[in-house]
């Protein structure tokens, strides 16, 4: 059992380490290239869509996140786990307090302003899984 949520904890994280980055550097920035008569269709497609991909893997993650802390563990292991689920929540606060609201606000019509911010603001959670993948891949390489 434990192998298994070490196992599906690190694929989850890697999973959403590729798909941010994949956003991140193509996806967010074409954005500002749709053209501004058809950016409200694109925008419900793309929350729409996006959801459906990416909605199961953070659960999927989350839940293991949680577990990884509920094991008995060694004090390196709770540690890492910690450390884990404490960048996962970052993640989960930055998309409700930031990407959501900005993804909401452009529902309405392409904003620059908007978009950049929700650029920008998108390199926590960038930054935040890929540093949790390593930590993932520490513990389930080390099984910590």
């Amino acid at each position: 059992m434990t192998s298994a949520i070490l196992q599906l904890h690190a694929f989850s994280t890697i999973f959403m380490t590729g798909v941010i980055w994949f956003v991140q550097v193509v996806h967010y920035p074409l954005m500002a290239r749709v053209p501004q008569r058809s950016y409200q269709n694109f925008q419900r497609a793309h929350v729409a869509r996006t959801t459906w991909v990416v909605g199961p893997p953070m659960i999927v993650e989350a839940a293991c996140a949680i577990g990884l802390l509920l094991l008995p563990s060694t004090s390196a292991s709770f540690y890492w786990s910690l450390m884990g689920f404490l960048l996962l929540v970052c993640i989960w606060v930055s998309t409700a307090l930031f990407q959501v609201p900005a993804h909401h606000t452009l529902l309405e019509g392409f904003d620059q302003n908007t978009h950049r911010s929700l650029v920008r603001s998108n390199w926590v959670r960038t930054f935040a899984w890929t540093i949790r993948s390593a930590v993932a891949c520490l513990i389930l390489v080390f099984h910590l």
